[in-house]
């Protein structure tokens, strides 16, 4: 059974935003890597709870503002938190 049009438009777009997300946390992730590296040569600790928190407030206020729930922006940026920390402590650690 064919598709609609509409449809098929729709799921276009999506699929070219989900490539651009893609693109995004892949040049988002080389940032906080070379992050990590500077940390680990400068002996600061892999999480900054103080920044974490404030870039989860900023973010929640950009999801209110873009009528977006603030619960999922949180919780999606606590995921990509938890990743790059985990990274940083693997570079600490001397595994990267």
């Amino acid at each position: 059974m064919a598709q609609d049009d509409k449809l098929t438009r729709y799921r276009e777009s999506i699929d070219n935003i989900d490539a651009a997300l893609v693109f995004m946390l892949a040049e988002r992730f080389k940032i906080t890597q070379a992050v990590g590296e500077h940390k680990a040569t400068t002996n600061l600790p892999p999480a900054d709870p103080g920044r974490e928190e404030r870039q989860i407030e900023r973010l929640r206020q950009l999801a209110r503002d873009a009528n977006l729930d603030p619960d999922f922006t949180e919780k999606f940026l606590r995921f990509i938190i938890d990743e790059v920390i985990r990274h940083h402590e693997r570079i600490r650690d001397g595994a990267a």
